[in-house]
């Protein structure tokens, strides 16, 4: 079984190895697409504001990509694994060069401190990280270190639950009761310094 994203020799926490999803068979290549009511919530309820440039690093068949598109932002998609949408064959992990826009995604869990140390790397000041992330993902002495090093401008927890679904079977998983999850966008502005907001949405 090969892993969907390989990782590189200068990240600086190393994977956690936590599920973003239910104790259930996990898709092989940690695909779990995201309702795109997430960007709905992020831009409205969460009042975040983009670069008119986004990156969305783990694109999946675009669910967010597309939503985010239809607000007007100009979006680059791409992923490791193709799955009909962006441009495959890219690893994040291993993107050495300047990104001057916003980076957005919901990343594979078990690399989401990868995701997020690495995008704060390639990003301008002032410029943003936002990643979607189950709740849980607070808690960890790891984590504490990053979040020590790169506090988050904004924790945003969704107050309703919104569907991760295997494979982008939505259909399939409200038949089978939603979602057991609670997730919440965490939003790093390059620079940012100071205390934490956090504020419930949706």
């Amino acid at each position: 079984m090969s892993k969907d994203w390989t990782g590189n020799s200068n990240s600086i926490y190393k994977t956690l190895g936590a599920s973003n999803h239910t104790d259930k068979e996990r898709e092989e290549n940690d695909y779990y697409a995201t309702d795109p009511i997430a960007i709905d919530v992020l831009l409205n309820d969460g009042n975040i504001k983009l670069d008119k440039d986004v990156w969305e690093c783990a694109c999946g068949d675009g669910c967010l990509s597309e939503r985010l598109k239809e607000y007007g932002y100009n979006v680059y998609s791409s992923d490791l694994v193709d799955r009909g949408y962006g441009d495959s064959g890219i690893d994040f992990l291993t993107y050495n060069e300047k990104w001057h826009g916003d980076i957005i995604t919901n990343p594979p869990y078990k690399y989401a401190s990868e995701f997020i140390n690495h995008a704060l790397d390639i990003i301008d000041d002032g410029k943003q990280v936002i990643m979607f992330l189950k709740l849980q993902f607070l808690e960890g002495k790891a984590r504490k270190k990053l979040y020590e090093i790169n506090p988050p401008k904004y924790v945003l927890v969704s107050s309703s639950r919104i569907l991760c679904a295997k494979n982008a079977d939505f259909d399939g998983m409200r038949a089978g009761g939603g979602s057991a999850v609670a997730y919440a966008w965490y939003v790093w502005k390059k620079g940012y310094n100071g205390r934490t907001t956090l504020r419930w949405i949706n």
